[in-house]
């Protein structure tokens, strides 16, 4: 967003949901559904906004709701019951997809005296592409733990109730857009059998 100068500044709590199908040692597929809150504050940044400044500054604190589904690409090949095939129980992978997003206004100042380019709804609903890495564990035969970082790039700049506070007009997908991102840890269980072409003892 434009209020928020660190990638890491003013992080929120949030859970998730996650589901992961896997394709091979190699691909998974990930479902996640995730509520989350976004915050900022004009006060915190170094950037000056003359038009935000002039209506009292600016701050807000909304609640963000993601469905995203992701590619995941392991480096080594990953899983137990296979380490004659060079099967890793840590691996590291890299991520992208497409996903929704929407975002409710809290309590920022979402309308302003002046024209456009400000928003006058309390709600978004946009698209977004993810991209991310991290590192996937499998701590036991059917438990795996995760911890990756994404970036969600957005197709809205009205994710922090701001449309363009330069008032300068822009054309292009993921320019002068908001964007967010998310660290998370996630433990998974593995449901499906190992093998399930494999014979059965009796």
């Amino acid at each position: 967003g434009d209020f928020n100068d660190g990638l890491f500044k003013g992080m929120q709590p949030s859970g998730a949901l996650v589901f992961r199908a896997i394709v091979n040692p190699y691909m998974a597929v990930r479902v996640s559904a995730m509520y989350a809150q976004v915050k900022g504050d004009i006060g915190g940044v170094t950037t000056v906004y003359p038009a935000l400044l002039e209506n009292g500054g600016y701050s807000f604190k909304n609640t963000l709701g993601d469905l995203s589904a992701t590619y995941e690409y392991n480096f080594l090949p990953y899983g137990t019951g296979h380490e004659y095939r060079g099967a890793q129980r840590i691996t590291p992978f890299i991520s992208l997809g497409f996903g929704m997003t929407y975002v409710k206004c809290k309590d920022g100042k979402w309308d302003y005296s002046s024209p456009s380019p400000y928003s006058s709804s309390k709600s978004v609903v946009t698209a977004n592409v993810p991209i991310g890495v991290g590192v996937k564990c499998k701590i036991a035969d059917r438990l795996n733990l995760s911890l990756d970082w994404q970036m969600h790039f957005s197709l809205s700049d009205y994710i922090d109730g701001v449309k363009d506070p330069y008032r300068i007009s822009s054309s292009g997908l993921f320019k002068n857009t908001d964007c967010y991102s998310t660290l998370m840890l996630a433990l998974t269980y593995s449901f499906s059998p190992k093998c399930p072409d494999c014979q059965k003892e009796r």
